[in-house]
């Protein structure tokens, strides 16, 4: 008997490295992506419903769009026409990562509802089968599903698992509203003409693999960065901030503008976490761990 209600937890992501490449005829980049899922999580809940339609609560939850433009709504849609059903459900969805904020929150959603809707219709679908879907929805959903720590070639849908041999602190700065990815992509092409073809760092794998932070700090890397600070020049007073807290290292997550800052334990991430959001350069610092599971199913 096919469950009447199915929610599932899905993590953001922080890329340790985030290597591109020059653009592609297609407009994409390739890129070495070091995605490690952290322990922020947004939840989806789907049931059956008339008509496909989407709700949504938490934080910035008036910025989710509540149409089909929603990956979250897409990824029901696609998964229903594979399957030759129609995608009547309503999908809920309860908001705690940042919005546009670097951290693959719309992304983790997508992965959600695909997982949550193949469990509530039964569909049985492989994992191989629901990562082509996920790739077919964008380059960050496939980690959304798979969660952990992971590199992402291609366009970063590509993944192959990583190994991480401890628990990571981090905090991560919300600054006031959101950077478009697009748009710090043409950033990162006026000012990089010449970017070299992307590679992981095997400094940084092996960080990840011994669980070393101090390591980890020494080799983080983002490709993104001064696109991102070009476009809020603002988030260099974020990244000083938390460093001078005591932040191991410090970087812009993803396409920003959510800054993100490694540190040596919980009571440090504590400590930069209070610093940054008494500092004013930032709407609200959250200290959490990584690495994190990737899409589960809560309840069925």
């Amino acid at each position: 008997m096919s469950p009447r209600t199915v929610t599932v937890r899905v993590p953001a992501k922080v890329n340790t490295q985030l290597s591109v490449g020059p653009a592609r005829p297609d407009g994409f980049h390739d890129l070495a992506n070091v995605f490690l899922a952290v322990a922020l999580h947004d939840t989806v809940t789907v049931t059956p419903a008339d008509e496909l339609r989407i709700t949504c609560t938490g934080p910035d939850a008036a910025q989710v769009p509540l149409d089909r433009t929603n990956l979250a709504a897409r990824a029901a849609e696609l998964l229903a026409a594979r399957h030759g059903i129609q995608p009547h459900v309503h999908i809920h969805i309860d908001k705690d990562i940042p919005v546009a904020g670097g951290m693959a929150g719309g992304s983790a959603d997508a992965a959600g509802a695909l997982l949550a809707c193949d469990t509530l219709w039964g569909t049985g679908a492989s994992q191989g089968q629901l990562l082509d879907i996920c790739a077919e929805l964008g380059s960050d959903v496939p980690f959304g599903l798979v969660g952990g720590a992971a590199l992402g070639t291609g366009r970063g849908e590509k993944l192959t698992a990583l190994e991480v041999g401890g628990t990571f602190h981090w905090v991560f700065a919300v600054a006031d509203g959101g950077l478009s990815t697009p748009a710090v992509y043409r950033e990162f092409d006026r000012l990089t003409p010449d970017a070299p073809e992307p590679a992981a760092a095997p400094a940084l794998l092996d960080a990840l693999r011994t669980g070393d932070a101090k390591a980890l700090a020494a080799t983080l890397a983002n490709d993104l960065q001064a696109a991102a600070l070009s476009l809020r020049p603002s988030l260099a007073d974020t990244l000083a901030a938390g460093t001078t807290a005591g932040a191991l290292a410090a970087l812009v997550s993803g396409s920003g503008p959510t800054t993100a800052f490694l540190c040596a334990d919980a009571e440090a991430a504590h400590q930069v976490a209070a610093a940054l959001t008494d500092s004013g350069t930032c709407r609200t610092a959250r200290a959490t761990t990584s690495p994190a599971p990737g899409a589960t199913v809560l309840t069925d």
